[in-house]
């Protein structure tokens, strides 16, 4: 446990009841889902949001509607505890285990900001931390999905950079870079983080793991984490001489796994760990260690983005953080969004960036 945690476990908490809103989105033929928890009591609301990626999931949730009784907790500490007990997917398996963590964190992010707003106390207040200005880096890939995707291009770095000259970024090498393509992108902008998505199997985002790939890309980008290798017999000479850069993010949701894992850096996305206690116990314990944390994104739509800019202000600010403002990863690229780093804006009460 974590002495920040056992300030906010503290805190008095009435719970009345919770509503289910739904804001998904289409990009194109994916639909990114989004359902919102709306938790009431004494005249507040708290929210946070599930980012769970399987639409049928968020459907089934939706459907079955507040069913759960939150009623009987006390503090914070104790609807945390009474969440983490619950079976959230109303005895129907989620897709993906991982899941389970995510809609965790959507309960217990609305619990945390509806005992913030009772007590008329802002999360920063609470862990005695003062929010900083935040930097963070532009994710964005570079070709489409799967074998009929367009081929990579530095388009999509290019279109950001032209409005957005200072911006850095987390770039998922792909299969088709080659090293005209490797060149041009160190040309062009700052990377920071290298995400290889070498522990993903049947999703949208695989990646073949390659060698020659791995070690082009270590060699090119020499300031860049390298996230997520795939290890094996062939991978880990070819990165052993860059082995301080390697960090880790699908694999990472317990302080156990940060502990077995982490090396110099680790990538933390709070809804990968699920619970509000593991999560600041996983700050505490970097921090003591001297292992650099940045912070990542699930494509939330709705406060879950706020949220984890929120923390990431708080206790990893000048690392590399795939925080960006949503619109980054618009392929509209809007002008007129903040600019790293940006300001903090905490709101008076709660755990909500302020809109």
């Amino acid at each position: 446990m974590s002495v920040a945690y056992d300030r906010l476990a503290e805190l008095p908490i009435r719970i009345s009841g919770y509503e289910l809103t739904a804001h998904d989105r289409e990009f194109g033929e994916f639909t990114r889902p989004s359902t919102v928890i709306h938790m009431h009591g004494e005249g507040q609301e708290g929210i946070g949001e599930d980012v769970v990626y399987t639409v049928l999931d968020h459907i089934a949730h939706r459907d079955a509607g507040p069913i759960h009784d939150l009623t009987g907790a006390g503090t914070l500490g104790e609807a945390c505890e009474l969440i983490g007990g619950l079976d959230l997917f109303e005895g129907a398996p989620p897709d993906y285990d991982a899941s389970r963590h995510y809609r965790r964190w959507a309960y217990g992010s609305a619990a945390l900001d509806l005992a913030l707003r009772q007590a008329g106390l802002a999360l920063w207040e609470v862990v005695q931390r003062d929010p900083a200005p935040l930097n963070f880096v532009c994710s964005t890939r570079l070709g489409g999905f799967g074998d009929d995707g367009e081929r990579s291009s530095t388009e999509p770095i290019r279109k950001r950079l032209e409005k957005y000259p200072g911006l850095e970024f987390k770039l998922d090498p792909e299969n088709d870079w080659d090293a005209e393509l490797i060149a041009e992108i160190a040309e062009l902008a700052p990377v920071r983080v290298l995400d290889l998505k070498g522990l993903y199997v049947g999703t949208p985002v695989d990646v073949e793991t390659d060698p020659e790939l791995y070690a082009a890309v270590a060699a090119a980008f020499p300031d860049a984490y390298i996230e997520d290798p795939d290890l094996n017999d062939e991978t880990t000479p070819v990165l052993e001489p860059y082995h301080d850069r390697v960090t880790w993010d699908a694999p990472l949701h317990s302080l156990a796994d940060v502990k077995r894992l982490a090396r110099k850096a680790i990538n933390s996305k709070p809804s990968r760990f699920g619970s509000l206690r593991e999560l600041l116990a996983i700050y505490e314990y970097c921090e003591q260690e001297g292992i650099a944390i940045y912070g990542g994104g699930q494509g939330e739509l709705q406060c879950g983005r706020g949220q984890i800019q929120y923390l990431a202000s708080l206790f990893h600010p000048r690392t590399p953080n795939d925080v960006a403002p949503s619109g980054y990863n618009d392929p509209a690229v809007p002008s007129g969004m903040p600019t790293s780093p940006m300001d903090a804006v905490p709101s008076e009460i709660g755990f909500r960036w302020a809109e």
